[in-house]
């Protein structure tokens, strides 16, 4: 055999009887040696080839001998400028928690399915929400897609596991005849003008909290979504809106506009009296010095003494959105404009959630048809 010319490696006997074969290439950290290690001269000539060949296809794969502990630290750093912050702080609640006490120690070129696949068995046997796991599932294959990107492995260890089943959880919107009484019950509460619009335009609790007056055109009856409140550093900021499709115009009822001229005086008022200690942000919904609304507060120390005042049921606040989106397609609204309405990813998603809808409404078409055919 001829001898190889500089970098096409070199194949020796080893003094346990052995055959190895050195070569190089070339890593974001310069050049380095690799070695291969094999029974007999045939079988590690042939390992050989096939490395030389995958590193003139650029097919290199090293991960610098990282467990999966510390690649995950550095994604984290990687991503941190390219996410909002309320996102990296969802992955990191992801990692820190929940990823990496379980496969840390793990190299990350030995990370295998099965090594994924115990990991969400175990977190499901300690409680946690098929939901959840899904979305530990989503942040550890995001991370590892960008090793494979990076060339550190040659493939993503999670994808195309089976994830557990999620039952999708039963809505409770409130019926037409409760959400007049609520809105009765409601009447003069100093949040009136926040339960009126999330009744009547089915935005989400944290789109509401993070409203401005600059978002608003009472004169024309049109309201923007340009933002909604996150939680970060342990603590509620302004962000960006949940999608692209969350960003939307949403045309106001009289009643909704009737209760924001309200909400305007009363705040005005407060301004006043709190003087110097307001702290004016231009929030529509605040505190009484002008401070962003804890959501948490906003459940418990106003909405379920609400319901209960009215003798509702103890719903969420977000099944608020819910009886929206119910009351509209029970009324024949187009599920499209409803799905624009909401902030819907695609009209799917609108269909999907208010699937138990559908036998009723194709029942009136069915009769509208027959009324105009007949």
């Amino acid at each position: 055999m001829g001898k190889r010319g500089n970098g096409e490696g070199t194949i020796s006997r080893r003094k346990n009887g052995g055959w190895m074969a050195q070569y190089y290439v070339h890593t974001a950290n310069g050049r380095k040696r690799k070695t291969i290690y094999g029974k007999t001269r045939a079988e590690v000539a042939k390992k050989l080839a096939r490395a030389l060949s995958q590193r003139a296809d650029g097919i290199v794969f090293d991960d610098q001998g990282l467990t999966v502990g510390e690649y995950l630290d550095r994604w984290l750093g990687d991503v941190r400028d390219t996410v909002r912050k309320s996102t990296h702080e969802r992955y990191k609640y992801a990692i820190e928690p929940h990823i990496k006490p379980a496969l840390e120690r793990i190299k990350l070129k030995d990370l295998t399915p099965a090594h994924a696949r115990w990991f969400y068995r175990e977190r499901l046997d300690s409680g946690l929400a098929p939901a959840t796991v899904h979305k530990l599932h989503v942040v550890l294959h995001k991370a590892l897609k960008a090793a494979v990107a990076d060339g550190l492995i040659p493939r993503n260890a999670v994808a195309g596991l089976k994830l557990p089943r999620i039952t999708r959880e039963e809505i409770d919107p409130l019926t037409e005849e409760q959400a007049r009484r609520l809105l009765e019950t409601i009447r003069g509460d100093r949040l009136e003008a926040l339960y009126v619009l999330a009744l009547n335009t089915g935005m989400r609790q944290g789109e509401l909290l993070a409203l401005k007056w600059d978002d608003v055109d009472l004169e024309r009856g049109v309201l923007h979504v340009r933002r909604t409140l996150t939680h970060a550093d342990k603590a509620y900021v302004l962000g960006e809106p949940k999608t692209n499709k969350s960003r939307r115009t949403i045309r106001l009822t009289t009643g909704a506009i009737t209760a924001l001229r309200a909400h305007l005086s009363r705040q005005l008022e407060e301004m006043e009296r709190m003087g110097s200690l307001y702290q004016p942000g231009g929030l529509i919904f605040a505190t009484e010095t002008g401070t962003i609304i804890n959501p948490s507060n906003l459940r418990n120390r106003s909405f379920k003494p609400l319901l209960k005042k009215a003798g509702l049921p103890p719903i969420r606040f977000h099944d608020l959105r819910h009886t929206c989106a119910t009351l509209l397609l029970s009324k024949d609204v187009n599920p499209k404009v409803v799905s624009e309405m909401l902030g819907h990813s695609s009209i799917s998603v609108t269909l999907d959630i208010y699937s138990h809808l559908l036998p009723d409404m194709q029942e009136k078409a069915a009769k509208a048809l027959e009324e105009a055919l007949s």
